[in-house]
């Protein structure tokens, strides 16, 4: 990636949107130029989808609980990894080190749905234990992890020399 592929990146994930028109306001690269890298960032797997943000809370999926999951298992973890993916209302999945096996997120519509999905983790055959955290109120809560960094950061780090 070079410069203008990172300004592009960070513009997207500032604005929250890919279109074309929006990015060259925003970092005036030429349309063109940006239709061009857009494409070769999808055919490269840098961008992955044209999705939407929903805002959960408005949907009805305010409820976060953070879970740390503790497990016994032979062989490769991703039989494991699949089963927690699979229960209803789990957002992400991280494979740690330590103590903990898994760290999960769910969002789910209310508080008694918390029981049906540590009912769910419990079936897992692998799970020995969870340690559950019931969000009382969420801070930075973002998909878009690019904008966390500064422009000149993100530049500084990911801009490919050659």
């Amino acid at each position: 990636m070079d410069e203008r592929d990172v300004r592009l990146l960070k513009a997207i994930e500032d604005l929250e949107t890919g279109s074309p028109d929006a990015l060259h306001e925003a970092t005036d690269i030429p349309l063109s130029t940006i239709h061009y890298r857009l494409n070769n960032l999808r055919e490269d797997g840098v961008i992955e989808n044209d999705v939407y943000d929903i805002d959960l809370d408005e949907v009805g999926l305010g409820v976060t609980v953070v879970l740390e999951v503790l497990t016994e298992y032979s062989g490769s973890y991703r039989g494991v990894l699949d089963d927690i993916e699979a229960v209803e209302g789990v957002t992400q999945v991280f494979f740690t080190m330590g103590e903990t096996d898994f760290l999960v997120v769910a969002r789910l519509p209310d508080s008694d749905d918390v029981e049906r999905l540590i009912t769910d983790f419990e079936a897992i055959d692998a799970v020995d234990r969870t340690n559950s955290t019931f969000v009382i109120a969420r801070g930075k809560d973002t998909t878009h992890p690019l904008q966390t960094y500064s422009e000149e950061t993100l530049v500084d780090e990911l801009v490919d020399e050659d």
